[in-house]
């Protein structure tokens, strides 16, 4: 399209080209031919545009100002006519730009839950079919019609032909991929992963395989462990695609789990991190190998140089009895919490440790603000 003239404005002008016309007479042509479908060009605007034209030059009025606006017949100028027939050839030769607001909703619909784009696209399917139907009766109406007459209407069903075709074959796809049932092991086993917050409850924790990295150190300052967890994040994501290309079988990435221990329990009140050892871990399906692990480290590994991939491996645990509490919170405020879990609760049960305290962390510090952090707070314990 010519930069000199809108759509709006190119059409104006070619309609007016074709013989005078007045507002009205405009947008019975508009109406009649459909080409309200082809410009945002409403009613209201028509008499806009007409001013613009006048303004330039490139329509003017056939007679005296008439009191009814709608009346004022316009035809195009001799700088008008030569305008539209440039803006005309460039039309007839540029290809249109993709510019659909549904490419939009797509690149952001991951954001979505699946109920939502399967209603959305549904609702735009019923839309783009009605929308086919109008133009084809608008056809039938006016048939027989000139050959470019003709050429608008196949271009317009075609284009919505085709976007009734994408909408439904992409609906269909997310349908199908909707009904696969894909491990979540937060729901699976819900009462492990979303505690109360007020008092402690005591839960069982039967056996779950993970990928895990050992370290120690201080977490906000080591950097083995930044590298830990994007190792541990890279294989992760990559398991996942492997098993739904090559087993058909889809999960949901888990969140992030650490295995904390010092010789001496009280570091972890005290906050000295930097006596603290650590076993960083995300959960895996029981269907996950370890072929596939080592697969998938040799995958990530060809893209990204990180020393702690050689150090991820498919590690087997059982905790058993333990004791877990839903902390909201920053990290560094858990201290009270694990001094009244160590000092009050375990004691008043009867209750000793029976393994490293175990992290699982359900919010991302990247974009959850600190008070705001959710982390399950477990400890393995026995009769002591």
């Amino acid at each position: 399209m010519s930069p000199d003239l809108t759509d709006g404005e190119l059409m104006l002008l070619g309609l007016l080209a074709e013989q005078p016309r007045h507002g009205y007479e405009l947008e019975k042509v508009i109406e009649q031919r459909g080409m309200r479908a082809w410009t945002a060009l409403g009613f209201s605007s028509i008499y806009y545009v007409l001013d613009k034209l006048a303004k330039r030059g490139l329509i003017e009025a056939t007679d005296a100002p008439s009191s009814v606006k709608s009346r004022v017949t316009f035809r195009v100028t001799p700088l008008g006519r030569e305008l539209c027939a440039a803006a005309t050839r460039d039309a007839l030769a540029t290809p249109t730009p993709m510019r659909a607001r549904v490419l939009i909703g797509m690149a952001n619909s991951p954001r979505l839950p699946d109920a939502d784009m399967v209603a959305g696209l549904t609702q735009r399917r019923g839309a783009v079919r009605q929308q086919l139907t109008e133009i084809r009766e608008t056809r039938t109406r006016q048939e027989p019609l000139p050959m470019a007459a003709s050429a608008i209407f196949d271009y317009s069903e075609a284009m919505l032909a085709a976007d009734a075709d994408w909408t439904e074959t992409t609906l269909n796809a997310l349908m199908q991929e909707a009904t696969v049932d894909k491990y979540n092991v937060k729901k699976t086993h819900r009462e492990l992963y979303s505690p109360p917050s007020k008092e402690f409850t005591v839960v069982d924790v039967p056996e779950f395989q993970y990928i895990a990295v050992e370290g120690s150190g201080d977490p906000n300052t080591s950097a083995g462990y930044a590298n830990a967890v994007q190792a541990l994040y890279g294989v992760a994501y990559t398991l996942k695609f492997a098993s739904k290309e090559t087993l058909g079988r889809d999960f949901v990435v888990a969140p992030l789990e650490g295995l904390w221990r010092a010789d001496d329990p009280t570091v972890f009140t005290t906050r000295d991190k930097d006596r603290w050892g650590w076993t960083m871990m995300i959960s895996q399906p029981g269907w996950i190998t370890e072929d596939m692990v080592r697969a998938a480290v040799d995958n990530v590994s060809k893209k990204k140089d990180n020393p702690a991939l050689a150090d991820v491996r498919l590690h087997t645990r059982i905790e058993g009895t333990c004791v877990q509490i839903l902390h909201i919170g920053s990290y560094d405020d858990e201290a009270p919490v694990l001094d009244r879990l160590h000092n009050q609760y375990m004691p008043e049960h009867g209750l000793t440790f029976n393994g490293d305290h175990h992290e699982i962390y359900l919010s991302d510090p990247r974009k959850t603000a600190p008070a705001k952090l959710r982390t399950v707070l477990r400890q393995p314990v026995k009769r002591g």
